[in-house]
């Protein structure tokens, strides 16, 4: 469990720092023939920083259940 608990804590921080990404994908738009035009469209996906402190909180809960239960 203090494994897991350390990893949250990780994964939480992480996701405070870095609120969000975007990746590209390229969509074929008009293929005549031999010529082809493509639209490259951004997805952005983004997160609020609050769940990144509830999983800081989780994990900091998982890593002191760990040490009471020995």
């Amino acid at each position: 469990m203090k494994t897991v608990g350390i990893v949250v804590i990780i994964v939480g921080v992480i996701m405070m720092i870095y609120t969000g990404f975007t990746y590209v994908t390229k969509e074929k738009v008009v293929d005549i023939g031999p010529v082809e035009i493509n639209q490259e469209k951004s997805h952005p996906v983004q997160w609020s920083p609050i769940i990144g402190g509830i999983l800081i909180v989780g994990g900091i809960l998982l890593v002191a259940a760990d040490k009471k239960g020995k």
